[in-house]
């Protein structure tokens, strides 16, 4: 699959079954809002906000807060929970690539876990850095690739057709070098930190199934798999062994980066 729009198009239909997980990658959302010096007086931008869980954590802080996703069905759990938390967070449905804003809107751009999936690395940080203001915060969280997340997407990618060499893999997202590279040009003040979620489950097998539910790149990779059971298989038995590299304690440790910046 080589076109950006082909992508776009099925990453909405492989991310709209996210939900279910959005209770742990909330337990990662205050750790970016602190990272990120949020306060009430400033206007907060979520890119690829999902079920909104960082839009809606930053929303409690009093600032004044906005969310874009690329998939209809997380926005609207995002309003669920919006209405459910008595907030009044703006969701709109949009690319990262092409944001529906206006320039040096935003005091303060977030994204965590969901801009790094945008195919074009440069389109996607040059849309964020757009929409923010001289002297504002970029601030997000992605997978490094050595760790659990990253080796979990390489692993899925492998089992899928090949991208175009044009698309840059999420993962780079995670590599400090590559980061830095991006952002030395627009961003200044580039500080990095790292923690991790905590994910419980009573075995590796009971994690697999987890993922294969909730995670949606390999979701739907099982079911396009269901007619060829040994490459099923093999994907299985490899995903099995990264995560027992992480599990401890009837738990799966996600370590994750998290950068941030000032824009020039």
């Amino acid at each position: 699959m080589d076109n950006s729009e082909d992508i776009k198009n099925n990453a909405k239909k492989v991310w709209s079954g996210f939900a279910p997980l959005e209770n742990l990658t909330g337990t990662a959302a205050p750790r970016l809002i602190k990272f990120a010096n949020i306060n009430k007086n400033q206007k907060i931008l979520d890119v690829a906000c999902g079920t909104g869980v960082v839009a809606l954590t930053a929303a409690r802080t009093g600032a004044n807060v906005f969310g874009s996703d690329l998939t209809p069905e997380l926005l609207e759990r995002a309003e669920e929970n919006n209405k459910l938390f008595k907030l009044s967070v703006k969701f709109t449905e949009a690319d990262v690539e092409k944001l529906p804003y206006d320039d040096a809107f935003f005091d303060v751009v977030l994204s965590q876990f969901g801009h790094m999936f945008a195919p074009n690395p440069e389109k996607a940080l040059s849309e964020m850095l757009r929409v923010l203001k001289p002297g504002g915060t970029i601030a997000f969280s992605t997978w490094p690739p050595e760790l659990f997340m990253g080796q979990f997407f390489q692993i899925i990618s492998k089992y899928n057709p090949p991208l175009s060499s044009d698309f840059s893999p999420p993962h780079l997202w995670g590599n400090v070098d590559v980061v830095i590279k991006r952002l030395e040009n627009t961003v200044d003040e580039i500080k990095f930190d790292r923690d991790k979620i905590i994910s419980p489950g009573l075995s590796i097998s009971h994690l697999l199934g987890m993922f294969e539910k909730g995670a949606g790149p390999l979701s739907k990779l099982i079911e396009k798999l269901s007619s060829d059971p040994e490459r099923l298989y093999l994907l299985r038995t490899e995903i099995l062994n990264t995560i027992s590299q992480y599990f401890e304690n009837n738990s799966l440790r996600q370590d994750y980066l998290l950068t941030k910046g000032i824009k020039k």
